[in-house]
């Protein structure tokens, strides 16, 4: 059975765990009935008990509740699975999201703390509650990722900031580890109340489970109290915080708890940025994603200004590490030394896919929508949440613009919006957008109908000024040496003479100029 083909999760999976389990039992303890293989088997995973009994069976719960079934009859049965992997956390969390189930009664839920005030149960229901952690978080969650200074867990992917009162919880739960363990060396913050070692995710969710039901939460599952400290969230703040602290992707928090948005939408549409980018911030977030999808993407388009549909058809043939390129279809595109070192570290990982940019779980092409998605949640974990991908690509498409222009001035002079419509294949409004954009943000002085760098030319405004200065120092110049002042082109200098002449401010003998007063 292939992997990721959910059946019984193919070779190395369930199935052989199933056989381990039932050969162990023939060698060693031939008496052991099945009921307790099959409990030995859920410890696993949830669909081993079945592959431990086999046959034909109703299973229910999580799997572990099976019930017998007559044999199915003679019949040919059709399988079809796609060209993707379905990964379990991912598929079941989907699934848990498209129905929210009850939330927790607040009153319930205070019995169960206040009567799971230390032990093991009571530290997991607290998480998932009062910091929206799920069950493998949970699991994992160490002392060392618990800011008692700052009030925060700090996991991999995200901060969660908590309350005083978890916090002092929390401190309480760390200090009674220690006196019971004798040393500080186990890290873990939820442990067994019998072994004071690390629990695995099925014991925690049976013990979540047992106590839920002690208050009559019968229907409350683990992912509900998280799904609860969501809405609880969204009632009290932004989305943008929301997403950022639960770690949850901007089209989860649309299609699931959108009752809970305004609008029953999570964040603006697309609109153009006039404040500049926290590139401070923007770079703690490509350290973080690095090794990410995410990352990838957010670096090819930040620092090389590839676009989204660049990044999801680009594959290996198309890098060229020697040379530090990229080939792309519109041209080639030098690799910078970040996007190389992160290139040659996932070369090293490469699968015979020939794409460069694969998914985390299944390891198959990404399309724009996903990779849209991945770069929103990673911009938003970094506190961005008000940027897009599309909005680091135009800015970037902005700065090497402008970048372009001013190294076509410098290296040929002054230039047209003619000249740069048919440099870079600019449409005329196209063109003058870019341009009126320069010299708003004083990157450029227009002088007639050129454009000219700040340092190389007397602007049109103190041009008059400049004249009258020069001339009052000289006592008179001739049109040439006027156009040298100035740093003006001859026929612009020849209609500001004539101006100032026309009006009276200047006396013209012969090819000489004089100002009036003088």
């Amino acid at each position: 059975m292939p992997s990721g083909s959910r059946l019984m999760r193919g070779l190395g999976g369930s199935a052989d765990v199933a056989a381990v389990l039932r050969c162990l039992r023939t060698l060693y303890a031939p008496d052991l009935p099945r009921q307790a293989l099959e409990e030995i088997g859920l410890a696993v995973g949830s669909d081993v008990p079945f592959c431990v009994r086999g046959g034909t069976c109703l299973a229910e719960g999580r799997g572990e509740i099976l019930t017998d079934l007559p044999p199915l009859p003679d019949c040919a049965i059709v399988l079809c699975k796609p060209d993707f992997g379905l990964p379990t956390p991912e598929l079941f969390a989907r699934l848990d999201g498209a129905d929210l189930g009850p939330r927790p009664d607040t009153a319930a839920m205070e019995r169960l703390l206040g009567s799971h005030a230390s032990d093991a149960a009571g530290v997991a229901v607290r998480l998932a509650w009062q910091a929206g952690l799920l069950r493998d978080e949970i699991t994992n969650l160490t002392w060392d990722q618990v800011d008692f200074e700052r009030n925060q867990l700090q996991l991999p992917a995200r901060t969660i900031p908590i309350t005083q009162m978890l916090a002092d919880y929390l401190r309480s739960v760390y200090r009674k580890w220690t006196f019971l363990t004798g040393n500080s060396t186990n890290n873990c913050v939820i442990c067994s109340d019998r072994y004071h070692k690390q629990m695995q995710p099925q014991a925690i969710s049976r013990i979540a489970r047992r106590v839920l039901d002690e208050v009559g939460q019968t229907n409350v599952r683990l992912v509900d109290l998280r799904h609860d400290y969501i809405i609880r969230q969204l009632e009290q703040h932004d989305w943008s915080y929301v997403a950022r602290i639960t770690g949850m992707e901007i089209r989860s928090l649309q299609l699931h708890f959108a009752q809970y948005l305004p609008n029953g939408r999570a964040g603006p549409k697309h609109s153009e940025k006039s404040g500049d980018i926290d590139e401070f911030k923007l770079w703690k977030i490509l350290q973080a994603e690095k090794d990410t999808p995410a990352g990838l993407v957010l670096w090819l388009t930040w620092s090389m200004g590839l676009t989204a549909k660049n990044i999801v058809s680009l594959t290996w043939d198309q890098v060229d590490l020697e040379k530090n390129l990229i080939h792309l279809p519109e041209g080639e595109v030098p690799l910078t030394a970040a996007a190389k070192r992160i290139l040659a570290k996932r070369l090293q990982k490469r699968t015979e896919d020939l794409h460069v940019l694969l998914s985390a779980e299944s390891k198959k092409p990404m399309d724009v929508s996903r990779v849209s998605r991945i770069t929103r949640t990673a911009l938003i974990r970094g506190g961005m949440e008000n940027w897009t991908l599309r909005d680091l690509w135009t800015r970037y498409e902005k700065s090497n613009w402008e970048q372009k222009i001013t190294e076509a001035i410098r290296r040929s002079g002054p230039i047209t919006r003619s000249q740069i419509m048919e440099l870079y294949g600019q449409t005329k409004s196209a063109a003058y957008q870019r341009l009126r954009a320069m010299l708003d943000k004083g990157l450029l002085v227009r002088v007639g109908y050129k454009y000219y760098l700040p340092d190389s030319v007397v602007p049109p405004e103190r041009q008059q000024e400049a004249l009258y200065e020069y001339l009052k120092k000289e006592g008179f110049a001739c049109r040439k040496d006027i156009t040298t002042a100035l740093q003006i082109e001859t026929e612009q200098c020849s209609a500001l003479l004539k101006h100032e002449v026309d009006s009276g401010n200047l006396i013209k003998v012969g090819q000489k100029y004089y100002l009036k007063e003088s």
